[in-house]
């Protein structure tokens, strides 16, 4: 499920605190998106001196955050010990939830977190490799650009969640879950097989539930257990048959329908973004622009 955004301006004399230690009439924006097993958040403070973090050790799995801009620090402490980190653009930390965390934070900042369950990371290294990830290594204030624009590409989706495409974020998070595996887990994914491939059975299935998302919610998870398959997996043998990743095949195949609507049909605009899946005209508009080069409307103009 994705999941609204919450906007958060007005300061409270006694602000709660969220689940990740940040005290909420701090942040100027709070945002997330829950996606499978997954958790996104974006935080977003305007304050020179934001103050302390603290979380208490539970077991959570991993968290992961990116730093949109420069220009934050951090004071790390550990007991009696401290250690401070700047924080350039696409500069990231990894903590594990299963430590106890304080931090005091300086600076305004712009984050794009990520909650990755232990059990989840496990399984997909164990689909990309022969070796067993059992988590991924400490990091702070390390620059890490692949998972910058990785984390970047979910930015429409926090700000509207309704009509950005859930199989897209499910896969971004896949992605993202396997350049952690690779670079952070201690594996390479050089040892997973080269190519993976559907069935007959199991690619007819996968593409009738992918043409039926135009009406009904369809996600990565649901196709992949209806193949018998894990989500990773699925996603790798469903581009070594077909070429694309499942999204960009469902969306072809919506695009290629809105064509045929718009040539050979009265049906308005409104009325083909509805048939074809898309949540509304604009965002119609705005993903068949893209992907042809000219809005619907002119398209159709042009072809009839």
């Amino acid at each position: 499920m994705i999941t609204e955004n919450r906007t958060l301006r007005a300061p409270a004399s006694s602000a709660p605190v969220d689940r990740l230690g940040c005290a909420l009439d701090r942040l100027a924006l709070s945002q997330q998106l829950d996606v499978g097993e997954l958790r996104f958040h974006r935080k977003h403070a305007q304050h020179g001196a934001f103050g302390k973090v603290e979380t208490p050790a539970e077991d959570r799995g991993f968290l992961i955050g990116v730093s949109l801009k420069g220009g934050h620090q951090r004071r790390i402490l550990r007991g009696p010990d401290a250690a401070t980190h700047e924080f350039a653009e696409h500069a990231m930390y990894i903590r594990d939830f299963a430590t106890d965390y304080r931090a005091e934070l300086a600076g305004s900042f712009d984050f794009v977190l990520t909650e990755v369950p232990r059990a989840w990371l496990e399984r997909l290294g164990a689909d990309v490799s022969r070796h067993r990830v059992q988590g991924i290594a400490a990091r702070t204030g390390e620059r890490d650009d692949v998972l910058g624009h990785l984390v970047r590409a979910l930015l429409p989706a926090f700000d509207a969640p309704g009509a950005h495409d859930k199989l897209f974020v499910e896969q971004m998070g896949v992605a993202i879950g396997l350049h952690l595996v690779s670079r952070y887990g201690g594996t390479s994914l050089r040892s997973a097989p080269r190519r993976a491939e559907l069935s007959r059975w199991q690619e007819a299935r996968a593409k009738e539930l992918l043409l039926g998302g135009a009406s009904t919610a369809v996600s990565i998870e649901a196709i992949a257990a209806e193949c018998k398959l894990s989500p990773s997996y699925f996603i790798r043998a469903f581009r070594g048959s077909t070429g694309q990743t499942p999204y960009q095949w469902q969306l072809a195949q919506r695009i290629a329908r809105a064509q045929h609507l718009l040539t050979r049909s009265a049906y308005s605009l409104v009325e083909v973004a509805s048939v074809c899946g898309f949540t509304d005209q604009t965002h119609f508009t705005r993903v068949f622009s893209k992907a042809v080069g000219v809005a619907p409307g002119a398209w159709r103009k042009q072809n009839t």
